[in-house]
């Protein structure tokens, strides 16, 4: 597909993604709300079905919401339901995934050093690991959830900690941080099409039959409801973490992911807390102290993850092993060998002609006014690599992703780790 079509086509899911997703989570949001805020109605109000009632203020007027236990007395002519909105953000973000990264799987989709070598390897993988996902949570909430609440939680979560696992292991690292988000998100869909759904269409025909409805679906069917909730959070994080490859490109990226979800989830459970009138700050405190120690974590095994591998540079450090008996003179002629092998080891600083060769054969290719690679219309990101001067207004993005391997995407162009660092170590001399 011509790349100039292809960038069309992603912007015009990804707007009408946007759009539906803000309908969904919008409309969850609300109605969490109003079932944590309903308050016990008046004696009448009950003797007529209501469980529960709120009287509101928005734009120009004051309503009144009611809750029945079941249905009410006489059914209304027009009743409205809340399904559209979940299957459109679901469809369009499956059609977004197989725009970017299906249609440019060996860019986006396959990493330089993952499991999954082929572009249609990844994308059948990918398939796999939504599926499988789906299925691993529906066992879970139709024969474990209604059982034991506690023992399904414990195994969704660790689920989902080996999805964050897997994921960097099939597939690039960005691609890897989207994939846990769409499985999330695939649940929740699946969450109204297979669960919330059938639960409000068999009440509906037990009503309309004149029976009194069965509460056990309808409880399921807000189990699955607050799970979506839940949810919501963690995949918003998943959507925009493509921005930051400080994030998915760090060598314990799955474990920063579990954690940042952990949190987020956490976060949430104050708003709904605070919608029944509890209120905890120390939620919000707690959240945010684990992000903190979350960012000093990811320098702190960034340091040792380098030291593992050779350290700064990727050369295997030195180690000289003293004499068990060694007097002065002999440590002092080691210490003075030592010296004299570092200082024949370093290195000019790298020239400009030699970052722009560098970068001409690695990046250009992509990044430039009118690339040469026939994947991009335009330079990804808007980021331009052409000269030294473009090099340097980047270089905070570029450093990063540099690091962590995931520049250039799929190392198509076959850059070396010594290539890496000589850009790194340039970067690292200019101002």
């Amino acid at each position: 597909m011509d790349a100039l079509l292809l960038d069309w086509l992603s912007l015009l899911l990804r707007w009408l993604h946007v759009i539906t997703a803000i309908a969904w989570i919008g409309a969850s949001f609300y109605f969490v709300w109003l079932d944590n805020s309903l308050e016990t109605p008046p004696e009448w109000k009950k003797e007529k079905g209501v469980s529960g009632d709120l009287w509101a203020f928005h734009g120009g007027g004051i309503y009144e919401v009611a809750k029945y236990s079941l249905a009410p007395p006489t059914m209304p002519t027009t009743l409205h339901w809340f399904k559209w909105e979940a299957y459109s953000t679901w469809l369009t973000g499956t059609l977004l995934l197989i725009a970017v990264y299906y249609f440019r799987a060996e860019y986006y989709l396959v990493g330089p050093n993952n499991l999954v070598a082929s572009p249609a390897l990844a994308i059948s993988a990918s398939v796999l690991y939504l599926v499988s996902g789906l299925a691993v949570y529906e066992l879970l909430v139709r024969w474990i959830a209604p059982k034991n609440t506690r023992l399904f939680i414990a195994l969704l979560y660790s689920y989902v900690v080996f999805s964050c696992w897997l994921a960097p292991q099939l597939f690039s690292d960005r691609a890897a941080f989207i994939h846990v988000g769409a499985l999330l998100a695939t649940i929740m869909a699946a969450n109204v099409f297979l669960g919330i759904m059938p639960a409000q269409r068999g009440f509906m025909r037990a009503v309309d039959a004149g029976k009194t409805p069965d509460k056990a679906p309808m409880l399921a069917a807000k189990t699955r409801s607050i799970h979506n909730n839940y949810f919501t959070l963690p995949v918003i994080f998943c959507m925009i973490s493509n921005h930051y490859a400080f994030l998915y490109g760090h060598p314990y990226n799955w474990l920063i992911l579990i954690a940042l979800l952990t949190i987020t989830a956490y976060a949430r459970h104050f708003f709904n807390l605070r919608h029944r009138g509890i209120i905890k700050p120390s939620i919000l405190i707690l959240a945010i102290v684990a992000t903190l120690a979350v960012a000093a974590a990811m320098q702190i095994g960034k340091n040792q993850k380098l030291k593992q591998s050779g350290g700064e540079n990727g050369q295997p450090s030195e180690t000289i092993v003293l004499p068990s008996v060694a007097d002065q003179v002999e440590t002092d002629q080691i210490q003075a060998k030592r010296e004299q092998a570092e200082s024949t080891k370093a290195r000019e600083p790298v020239t400009n002609e030699q970052i722009t060769e560098l970068t001409n054969q690695h990046c250009s290719g992509c990044h430039a006014i009118h690339p040469s690679n026939p994947a991009f219309a335009a330079a990804p990101a808007g980021i331009l690599l052409e000269t030294t001067d473009q090099l340097l207004t980047s270089k905070q993005k570029i450093i990063p992703a540099v690091q962590s391997g995931y520049m250039p995407l799929g190392n198509m162009t076959g850059m070396t780790q010594k290539e890496r660092e000589t850009l790194l170590e340039w970067l690292a001399q200019t101002q």
